[in-house]
This record gives structure tokens, C-alpha cells and sequence, in this order.
């Protein structure tokens, strides 16, 4: 089982880190992890102000409201 840093996980989507690999134009092949572009943001869930990680796709969606 692989092990998640939480805080590279979107709270609103659930997107986490991928992993795959590299390829080079020789064809050697190394691991590597695609991880998401989450921030740390001040939103409002429920009436309630709060910080959350949310990755860029859902901000610039509004997915969330700002506080």
C-alpha cells in the first residue's frame, strides 16, 4: 500500500498524487509521482469559515467560496 501525504490531497475533489514514470529519449525508464497543485485556503463549507486544501482546478472552478 502506498502512502498518501494528506496534505497533497484536494478536500473538495479527492485528487492525490499519481505515480508513473519518466521516459527519456533513450527509453530509460525511472519512477516519478505527478502530484496536484493543491494550496492551503481560507473557505467557507457549510457556513462555517475554515482552512482547506484546494487544488488549483477547483478554485478556478468555484468549487469553493472564499472567506
Amino acid at each position: 500500500m502506498e502512502l498518501i501525504e494528506m496534505s497533497k490531497v484536494c478536500e473538495i475533489c479527492g485528487k492525490a498524487p499519481v505515480a508513473g514514470r519518466n521516459v527519456s529519449h533513450s527509453h530509460r525508464v525511472t519512477n516519478r509521482v505527478f502530484r496536484p497543485n493543491v494550496q492551503k485556503v481560507t473557505v467557507k463549507i457549510d457556513g462555517k469559515v475554515k482552512r482547506a486544501n484546494v487544488c488549483t482546478k477547483c478554485i478556478k472552478a468555484g468549487k469553493i467560496e472564499r472567506a
